[in-house]
């Protein structure tokens, strides 16, 4: 990017989305294709598909979300600032097939959903990747925190879990062996984990 052309818009994201910006597209870049769809479920207010529109130019973006007013927010703010290459937004639940976007993507990328949605919102998603990414070798990609087995769990991250269920109960930190074999299920393999701040998971499956 030039310098007057940032990467992202900083409006577009909150403190800790900020924060964790770099290191999710650092994350990210080498495993993504030059050229292809991405579909962005959970957009939210947008600033990590902007960032990714911007710093892959041959990709097209897809931004959704299930929130209406996040929908229409980021629809408002992208038609005067573009670019091109990130799509006009879409509400999509991702466990509603209806709501679901036409045709095959190259790239599903969901940050921080899968901790403040109802477990049928992972199965939705699973199944959407299963059934959109191109085969072989097409990407999903998931950010956000996980209990694992046999690894301590952060302090924080048990008292984010603590906070998630008591807003609902349906909420919370997953089990990271669920979200695998949930994944596994839909014909997604996980190919590649990686610790990122804080105390959160980068986690890559490839359609088979």
């Amino acid at each position: 990017m030039t310098a007057d052309v940032p990467a992202h818009d900083p409006a577009l994201l909150t403190p800790a989305g900020e924060r964790n910006l770099p290191h999710i597209l650092r994350f990210l870049a080498p495993h993504l294709p030059a050229k292809g769809r991405l579909l962005e479920v959970a957009t939210g207010t947008g600033g990590h598909g902007l960032a990714l529109a911007r710093s892959h130019p041959g990709l097209s973006v897809l931004p959704t979300d299930f929130n209406e007013d996040a929908v229409q927010a980021l629809t408002d703010w992208r038609g005067p600032n573009g670019p091109d290459n990130f799509l006009a937004p879409v509400r999509l639940d991702a466990a509603d097939a209806a709501t679901w976007p036409d045709g095959t993507f190259d790239v599903v990328l969901c940050i921080n959903m899968i901790h403040i949605s109802p477990w049928s919102a992972t199965v939705g998603l699973m199944t959407l990747a299963g059934q959109r990414l191109v085969r072989p070798g097409g990407l999903l990609a998931l950010y956000g925190p996980y209990v694992e087995a046999d690894v301590e769990t952060a302090p924080s991250n048990l008292a984010f879990h603590e906070s998630l269920r008591a807003r609902d109960p349906d909420w919370g930190l997953r089990a990271l062996e669920d979200v695998v074999s949930e994944a596994r299920s839909s014909g997604l393999r996980l190919t590649h984990r990686a610790a990122l701040p804080a105390n959160n998971l980068g986690l890559l499956f490839r359609s088979v």
